[in-house]
């Protein structure tokens, strides 16, 4: 699907996977698909408020997210009702499947943080990943995912972030 397919504008559900469990499902606006990388339109989708202290995510947050369906990790730029940036959420997950209407993550606990003006970049929940068990259950995953981060981090404190999303 190209890009300017007829698809887009069509509304689906991510659906994020922790442990084997469903986290969280959520409508969203299918905006792009040019086979290796889907974006998606969404307004917040959590209950409430939810104060990480270096931002906050909000009734009225819209999230534009980027799943690849050849890389370990999403992007979400996070963006207030009123158009002003907050950063980007990034998480590391296994490649995105897209299957009929649904959008399949599977998150493997570590994220990254980067906030608008992009000198704050930090990585987040590895003490999360370390008590997961991944490491021990499947070493290749858990290899990709450190990559993946790595990458990010290193995308996110350079200059190729934004290029990343275009």
């Amino acid at each position: 699907m190209s890009g300017n397919s007829a698809d887009d504008g069509r509304r689906m559900e991510v659906v994020l996977v922790k442990a084997g469990r469903t986290k969280i499902r959520y409508t969203c606006v299918l905006l792009a698909d040019d086979g290796a990388r889907v974006t998606v339109r969404a307004p917040w989708a959590g209950a409430g408020v939810r104060d990480f202290g270096f931002v906050r995510f909000e009734p009225g947050d819209v999230f534009t997210e980027h799943y690849w369906r050849d890389r370990w990790y999403s992007v979400k730029e996070v963006r207030t009702a009123a158009d002003a940036l907050k950063g980007w959420y990034c998480d590391i997950t296994r490649p995105a499947v897209l299957s009929g209407g649904e959008l399949v993550v599977e998150d493997l606990d570590l994220d990254l943080w980067r906030g608008a003006d992009g000198t704050d970049v930090r990585r987040l929940d590895e003490d999360e990943f370390a008590e997961s068990g991944l490491a021990e259950r499947d070493p290749g995953a858990a290899a990709a995912a450190l990559a993946a981060l790595d990458e990010l981090e290193d995308l996110a404190r350079g200059s190729g972030f934004e290029a990343l999303l275009r």
